[in-house]
């Protein structure tokens, strides 16, 4: 049976209890499990750290919504991205990243695993031909956001698998500004999908997550054991809470998507706004690629003020409903400067973003109140 996405993220791995008939996975707050006889394991379960059963339904919910073999749940986004790279990548090899990438991306292969031997590029994942051109015969990860943060370009999935796989190396998807129910990157040739579940996949700013999804079930394997060695799990309590948001995501992507595209026609007619950034807009350069692999365009939207940095700061700092606040993805609206926030760790670097940039996560509360508290921010 092919069941749809909703239907996925309320079922999958998430059967009725079969002693009380709990219709809610339980929370496992357990960190060790009575064997019978020795090596005689119940389910598999040993030692919380190698699996928890509420993780298990955590990372069986979140293969099934992304269509990939193996889900693993982390402690953060950040752990998540480490686990894979020292997975995937060992000293001497080359990885290329998006010329704008998370800064917190940026910061573990610039501060972490270029001291380790890996090497890093950045470089313009919109341009399949640049992306081409700076393969290298020891690059082992393409590794892409779309849309990109915070600047949302767009990234052609399925012609960057291609570039990836001619080269013998992988391709990496972080999907968490997409999340599953709006592109689902393995359906396009991806081998693998990052999140940082914090943000839509929970999406209520209550709990800090990340996954992974593996295309194959043997690259799962490797990444599995890794999660267990080096550790960095999501604890059962998170993975209760992530797997909460999940089962709601599809009905919240909606009227993200619905309010954001709201948030667009008030700045792109602002006298005050320079730029909107929004893959919506048909004169963004990936707006062709993103409708073809996107459901709808996403709540995250960035703009450019007139003014420069202190005029961008400004608006920050006059949204009363817009909470001033890094992260992204839950159900209240935010606004963040990046150069001074979420990118500061990329200043003076290539992947340095503009003075001027504000960014919406723009949230589910009614629609004409937040187009009112960005009209008065904007003045």
């Amino acid at each position: 049976m092919n069941e749809g996405f909703e239907t996925l993220a309320i079922h999958a791995g998430q059967e009725a209890d079969p002693h009380t008939g709990a219709v809610v996975p339980p929370i496992y707050a357990v960190s060790t499990y009575k064997q019978d006889g020795v090596g005689g394991l119940r389910a598999g379960y040993e030692y919380s750290r190698s699996a928890n059963p509420t993780r298990t339904a955590l990372e069986e919910c979140l293969a099934a919504v992304e269509g990939g073999a193996r889900g693993l749940a982390f402690a953060s986004g950040l752990a998540a991205e480490d686990t894979l790279l020292r997975t995937v990548c060992a000293p001497g090899d080359h990885v290329l990243i998006p010329d704008d990438a998370y800064g917190g991306t940026f910061r573990l292969f610039a501060k972490v695993l270029e001291r380790w031997g890996v090497a890093y590029e950045p470089v313009s994942i919109g341009d399949v031909d640049a992306v081409r051109a700076a393969v290298r015969p020891e690059t082992k990860v393409i590794w892409v956001e779309t849309p990109t943060n915070p600047l949302l370009g767009i990234a052609d999935i399925a012609g960057l698998a291609s570039v990836a796989h001619d080269a013998g190396a992988l391709l990496a998807v972080d999907n968490t500004f997409a999340s599953p129910y709006l592109q689902q990157p393995i359906g396009l040739g991806a081998d693998v999908v990052i999140h940082s579940t914090t943000k839509y996949v929970g999406g209520h700013s209550d709990v800090v997550g990340g996954a992974l999804v593996a295309a194959s079930a043997e690259l799962g394997e490797r990444l599995a054991y890794h999660q267990n060695a080096m550790g960095a799990v999501a604890g059962p309590f998170d993975a209760w809470l992530t797997l909460r948001g999940l089962k709601t995501l599809a009905v919240r992507m909606e009227r993200h998507c619905d309010n954001a595209e709201r948030v667009v026609e008030l700045l792109a007619s602002h006298p005050k706004v320079t730029q909107v950034l929004y893959p919506g807009l048909p004169e963004h350069p990936g707006h062709e690629v993103a409708a073809k692999q996107m459901r709808r365009f996403g709540g995250m939207v960035s703009f450019r003020v007139a003014g420069g940095e202190q005029a961008a700061v400004e608006v920050c700092n006059q949204a009363k409903l817009f909470t001033l606040g890094e992260s992204l993805g839950g159900v209240e609206s935010l606004i963040e400067h990046p150069g001074r926030m979420t990118h500061a760790s990329a200043a003076g670097s290539p992947l340095e973003v503009p003075a001027d940039l504000v960014r919406l996560s723009v949230g589910i509360e009614t629609a004409d109140d937040l187009l009112a508290d960005l009209s008065r921010a904007l003045g």
